[in-house]
């Protein structure tokens, strides 16, 4: 079994990465490896020169140079802060292996080097320039679950109680990974699971459906299977609102990025109206 990896970026929702890290590492036994990369734009030296006219003295570049350093040095600083602040809540919460990584450059160059050791990304819901923006999602959301062969749970603002969780099946090739992940999964089990399939109820769809259950009862989990007809995400969403769930599980973006800018994105839906953290698998 591998390690959990928890993506910070000193946002709000920083600390909710934290308290569903060390819900998960705790009911698996598992250790926590706690991430931040520092951007190009935070942490890389900037080409200025360009922008200095003719005659412009030797004294403004060195001047402009020492700028650089000292915001790529207050970048070093503030993301060794994160960490150790992460860290510190994810052992408060009782979680003993906790280690920290700080990463210059892009993420999913970093999220490549590190999911060998790992077998789940979390990350927050929202990142942090986006922290009160509600119809706007973190930027890297979605580059982390296409790019990520991890299942990733996305947060949500705060952490809350888990007793319940409702898996979207819809007989694609993720959410048949999401059934065999659930079957042995130490993260789940003992906590309701409702099973939920919005379609058109074909035959093709019910058998389907009843394999997921059966399943799922296999594992060990009491299943409650409704076969619903209606839009996905509103039916769906319905469920979570009305309280059916504290987390949801549904395979992500099963389309290509330019259809999904055509005829818009399930994925993205959920993730932007649910209230609940989403566990995506790709």
């Amino acid at each position: 079994m591998g390690r959990l990896l928890a993506l910070v970026d000193g946002s709000t929702y920083s600390e909710s990465v934290c308290d569903h890290a060390a819900w998960a590492a705790k009911r698996r036994g598992s250790g926590v490896t706690v991430v931040h990369v520092i951007g190009h734009r935070q942490g890389a030296k900037s080409d200025l020169s360009g922008n200095i006219g003719l005659g412009a003295r030797t004294a403004l570049l060195e001047e402009l140079a020492e700028l650089d350093a000292a915001k790529a040095k207050l970048a070093q600083k503030r993301g060794r802060a994160i960490l150790d602040d992460a860290k510190a809540r994810i052992e408060a919460a009782g979680v003993e292996d906790v280690q920290v990584r700080l990463r210059t450059g892009d993420l999913l160059e970093s999220l490549a080097e590190l999911e060998a050791e790992h077998d789940m990304v979390i990350i927050g819901k929202r990142g942090e320039a986006a922290d009160f923006a509600k119809l706007h999602l973190g930027s890297n959301i979605e580059r982390v679950v296409r790019a990520s062969t991890l299942p990733t749970l996305v947060c949500s603002r705060a952490f809350q109680p888990i007793a319940r969780f409702m898996l979207a099946f819809d007989d694609g090739p993720s959410s048949l990974k999401a059934v065999d992940y659930l079957s042995q999964s130490k993260v789940f089990p003992g906590l309701a699971c409702n099973l939920l399939m919005v379609g058109r109820g074909t035959t093709t769809e019910q058998r389907a459906f009843e394999g997921a259950a059966t399943v799922l009862e296999d594992a060990g989990y009491e299943v409650n299977a409704q076969l619903l007809r209606g839009e996905p995400e509103k039916v769906i969403t319905d469920q979570i609102n009305d309280g059916a769930a504290d987390v949801l599980i549904m395979g992500a973006y099963g389309h290509s990025r330019i259809r999904s800018l055509i005829i818009g994105s399930t994925t993205t839906e959920m993730v932007r109206g649910c209230q609940v953290p989403l566990l995506l698998f790709r």
